[in-house]
């Protein structure tokens, strides 16, 4: 009669135990199920051309794909954005976007504190299972490309490189541009120049730096900014080349076509719809933070922007470039640390 009663006992504990980790499943199931609204957090406008509205507009066109609502907090600076958070995670969002890595402390603080899941940049490491996901996206096979269109166009033999800091992916594009400048031609001269250790929205110190490095020689400049590449256009739009002829520029992340006066060579373009995609798609499969996030010109994601700019045969030789890197024949790596960068290149003096 022991065993019977063990065995019944044994039986309905079983049951009850298997009710529960069902009732777990299903309720995980249902709240990941149940994701009607993210959130991005900008610290500029969503209208600058790049970094910022490439995100904005990226979270929208995926939430819209997926039936998600998308809330938006731009322009926040880059000081303290815990409030911000916090708020948006109480309006209701199941996933908060932190554009910036100036938010890769606050993000994942308030994330926790909130129990909402968390995207940050340039910090891979970070990545926890269910809570925290990176997307530092790195362009770099595009702006090989760009280093071997800008080699194939300098008149003057030097090319410049302008960053408005040393993050990872800035990193990785300058180390890719330099790269392609010198496969394009090993004798090419490429400058390179620091704004600030985060400069980017320093519109004054992009222009004053580009036209340190066009008075250096440089005829086309690949710059990396946010906010501090209208001051680097503007430099190359209102200064002439050591040889008298036009200054071109080459931008990242988004396009300008739109306000061009006759300057914008081309950008290494990021569509980062892909990825916000792919996070919406995780959370609801209960699966974020299980992976970190990445761009690539097979899927689409980067792209090199075609200008008037550029001849046709020019283009037509880019393109080959472009489908050798897809095919496997040409290998970029991606070096996100500054160190590789400052041995491809030579240092503009007054920027260190």
């Amino acid at each position: 009669m022991r065993h019977r009663i063990f065995k019944t006992t044994a039986l309905t504990i079983l049951g009850i135990t298997s009710l529960a980790l069902m009732s777990t499943a299903l309720t995980a199931v249902t709240q990941a199920a149940e994701l009607k609204s993210i959130a991005i957090l900008t610290p500029e406008p969503g209208t600058d051309y790049g970094w910022n509205q490439q995100g904005v507009d990226a979270a929208k066109a995926a939430g819209k794909a997926a039936g998600v609502e998308v809330l938006v907090a731009e322009n926040l600076g880059y000081g303290d954005v815990r409030p911000t958070l916090r708020e948006m995670a109480q309006d209701g969002a199941g996933l908060l976007i932190a554009h910036a890595s100036g938010y890769n402390t606050a993000a994942p603080e308030i994330g926790a504190e909130m129990k909402v899941p968390v995207a940050i940049v340039d910090l891979p490491d970070a990545r926890k299972p269910g809570a925290v996901a990176d997307y530092t996206a790195s362009g770099h096979e595009g702006a090989y490309l760009a280093g071997r269109l800008a080699a194939k166009m300098s008149k003057t033999g030097t090319v410049g490189i302008v960053v408005s800091g040393e993050p990872p992916s800035w990193n990785s594009q300058s180390s890719a541009f330099a790269e392609g400048a010198k496969a394009e031609k090993p004798g090419i001269n490429v400058r390179y120049a620091v704004i600030g250790p985060a400069a980017y929205s320093d519109a004054a110190g992009g222009k004053r730096v580009t036209e340190a490095l066009i008075a250096a020689g440089a005829d086309i400049i690949f710059g990396q900014g946010n906010g501090s590449s209208f001051g680097m256009l503007q430099a190359v739009e209102t200064n002439k080349a050591t040889n008298g002829g036009k200054v071109y520029f080459i931008d990242v992340i988004g396009d300008k076509t739109a306000i061009d006066k006759g300057n914008l060579l081309s950008s290494v373009v990021w569509n980062l719809t892909p990825v916000y995609a792919a996070m919406i798609a995780d959370v609801k499969a209960d699966k974020y933070g299980s992976r970190n996030y990445d761009i690539n010109l097979k899927d689409g994601s980067v792209t090199l922007l075609k200008t008037t700019h550029i001849p046709a045969d020019v283009w037509a030789q880019i393109e080959a470039l472009k489908k050798d890197i897809i095919d496997g024949k040409i290998k970029v790596t991606a070096h996100y640390d500054a160190d590789t960068v400052h041995k491809m290149v030579s240092q503009l003096p007054t920027a260190q």
